[in-house]
């Protein structure tokens, strides 16, 4: 919906019969624009008025979906520990990537702070049970039990080793990049290991070659010289500052170690760092 030059506004909406005669219930002077395909609502108020409109249809449609989600749950509800039925569908479960790569995929699921649990309405009753499986194994191999004897069956295995020394890697904050490219300094770029991240200093030590075969692929080419470069996590604020690139990055970006993030990479990115910073806050109110 916007405004015209000429005192009306425009009402945009997915093409609905119902929808559209309750519309014109509401609005009998709009009219239909070809042109724009839209709604023209004349008036020096119709933008407050159609905002209003729009705002009770989308809480009609709100009731409506959950409506519908109740009937689905109660013809095939999930039986889960997982979930809790109220008002809406809460899940809570032990932290989970995969789990949180789920959640964030259903429409209009969120995380309740207070409640400590992610909350769901039953108009997305449909999405969650697809994705219920997913959720739901990956909340089972999460729970402490099942990650300790995960642990157990995996200690001293080359895997955990490996693991153990590339989280001892990341823990050193440096990363290898060329050194006749080096990427701007203080501005967020994308890498292949670490994502989004700004690069603060250079120290000017050459990479040792046992470092780069172990951790660092790209960092292989014999034309280059690698070397040292401190990094941190792009905060958010630089992250929403931060133009995405036109394009996908290309084999020489990637050769490189580093190139401009992609709108994709940067959503990722950014929320992740939303992320941090509500922990972050959580934390310091339960401290104080």
């Amino acid at each position: 919906m916007r405004k015209q030059d000429t005192p009306g506004a425009l009402a945009n909406f997915p093409y609905d019969r119902m929808t559209v005669e309750r519309f014109r219930e509401a609005f009998p002077r709009a009219r239909w624009s070809d042109q724009r395909r839209s709604w023209f609502v004349p008036g020096k108020t119709a933008a407050r008025r159609v905002d209003r409109w729009l705002a009770r249809e989308a809480e009609l449609l709100a009731i409506h979906g959950d409506s519908k989600g109740r009937d689905a749950f109660a013809f095939d509800p999930i039986s889960s520990p997982y979930l809790e039925v109220a008002d809406d569908l809460r899940i809570r479960t032990p932290y989970s990537k995969t789990l949180l790569r789920e959640l964030h995929e259903i429409p209009w699921a969120s995380w309740d702070d207070e409640l400590r649990a992610w909350r769901v309405p039953f108009r997305s009753y449909e999405e969650l049970r697809r994705r219920w499986p997913t959720i739901e194994e990956a909340a089972r191999r999460s729970e402490p039990e099942e990650r300790k004897r995960w642990r157990e069956a995996e200690k001293d295995s080359e895997a955990q080793r490996t693991a153990r020394l590339r989280y001892a890697e990341r823990r050193r904050h440096r990363y290898p990049l060329p050194a006749e490219d080096l990427p701007p300094m203080g501005r967020p770029v994308a890498t292949e290991q670490y994502g989004v991240v700004v690069f603060t200093d250079v120290s000017g030590e050459l990479a040792e070659l046992s470092a780069l075969t172990a951790f660092y692929p790209h960092a292989m080419r014999a034309d280059f010289d690698f070397v040292w470069r401190t990094w941190r996590l792009a905060t958010l604020t630089e992250l929403i500052r931060t133009w995405p690139a036109r394009r996908e990055a290309g084999e020489m970006e990637h050769s490189r170690g580093w190139w401009q993030p992609t709108l994709t990479e940067l959503r990722v990115a950014r929320r992740n760092a939303r992320m941090i910073e509500r922990r972050r806050r959580n934390r310091d109110l339960r401290r104080s």
